[in-house]
């Protein structure tokens, strides 16, 4: 292998933290900085779409592409960056999963428009103003990119060689990454395809506090972390807290249980559970009133869990797009 790695590090529908991540490294991003060859990184450097369509195909090791897929023009950056890298990474909870922006699939375009451009009370619009596809420039029509009707994961537009979810990425997976590409310069192996950067386990095995216990679990609602004096070393679950630590990958160190913050399950749902939702969903209920719950009738026993707000912002923050609904569809009233 050469001297150095060749990277390529693109940034499409997020909020730029997954670039901090990488400075996250402090000192030691030093060290890693000193085995790469920076083709593309334009949030860091001054690089346009231009230096990037202007590689040439599998010229670059390795790819980070961090953010969903909601335009035209993110959907063309992942496939350039597929075409350009040998080894794509979708690095972050919204390249991984589709992350907060995935949330947007509750609605369509058209939806997003009416509410942003027309309904809300700050607006004013008088003139109906909304993104166009195009516009004229010196009497030409110029494309413009176009707002899809659904945000997608990048595995759902392209195909993905090594997942490494987080909001962000925390440092020591980060630094597994970082070992990906050492061992990828040294010899050439890459862990196998579609490898996550994150534990096989459940969050709650890293999580330092005392398990619920579901003898003496007596849940009668749940409430926001602001209305609750959380104690430290009892299970959030059992304190009326929505905590997603027992259907969400581990690896981030606990680091928010360990501040007294629910999960929020941006490491995404465990290999073996595919809809992270609706396993909390029922875990919820069970949770449900005291000892003996199991003569209760229903309506009490599943009375608590809907007392969570805005059950699908909760239990899909970061997985709408690849959760098996996967988006919300607008009815038209038409037949197909």
């Amino acid at each position: 292998m050469a001297d150095k790695v060749s990277i390529a590090v693109n940034w499409a529908a997020a909020c730029g933290g997954c670039d901090v991540a990488l400075l996250d490294l402090e000192e030691a991003f030093l060290d890693v900085a000193a085995l790469l060859d920076v083709k593309y990184w334009p949030v860091a450097m001054d690089f346009k779409r231009d230096d990037l369509r202007a590689l040439p195909s599998q010229s670059v090791d390795i790819g980070l592409f961090n953010g969903a897929v909601r335009t035209s023009e993110q959907r063309s950056d992942a496939e350039l960056m597929r075409d350009r890298c040998k080894v794509l990474v979708a690095f972050g909870s919204c390249s991984c999963y589709g992350g907060i922006p995935g949330l947007g699939n509750v609605s369509d375009r058209e939806g997003i428009f009416e509410v942003a451009y027309g309904s809300t009370p700050s607006t004013d619009n008088p003139d109906d103003a909304a993104p166009q596809t195009s516009c004229v420039v010196d009497g030409h029509e110029v494309g413009l990119p176009a707002f899809d009707d659904q945000v997608r994961a990048l595995h759902q537009v392209v195909d993905v060689d090594v997942f490494a979810p987080g909001c962000p990425p925390v440092p020591e997976r980060v630094a597994d990454l970082v070992e990906v590409v050492k061992t990828f310069a040294g010899t050439g192996e890459l862990p196998p395809k579609g490898t996550f950067l994150a534990s096989d386990r459940g969050l709650c095995d890293e999580c330092p506090r005392q398990p619920t216990r579901t003898a003496t679990r007596t849940v009668d609602g749940f409430r926001r972390p602001h209305q609750v004096v959380a104690d430290d070393e009892t299970c959030l679950l059992s304190q009326g807290l929505v905590c997603m630590g027992m259907a969400t990958r581990g690896g981030c160190g606990a680091r928010c249980v360990s501040v007294n913050m629910p999960c929020r399950g941006c490491y995404g749902p465990l290999p073996a559970e595919p809809d992270p939702g609706a396993a909390l969903a029922g875990a919820l209920a069970a949770l449900a009133g005291p000892r003996g719950e199991w003569e209760m009738p229903p309506h009490k026993i599943v009375g608590p869990a809907r007392t969570v707000k805005d059950p699908l912002g909760t239990f899909y923050r970061f997985t709408y797009p690849v959760s098996p609904a996967g988006r919300t569809v607008r009815d038209t009233g038409k037949e197909d």
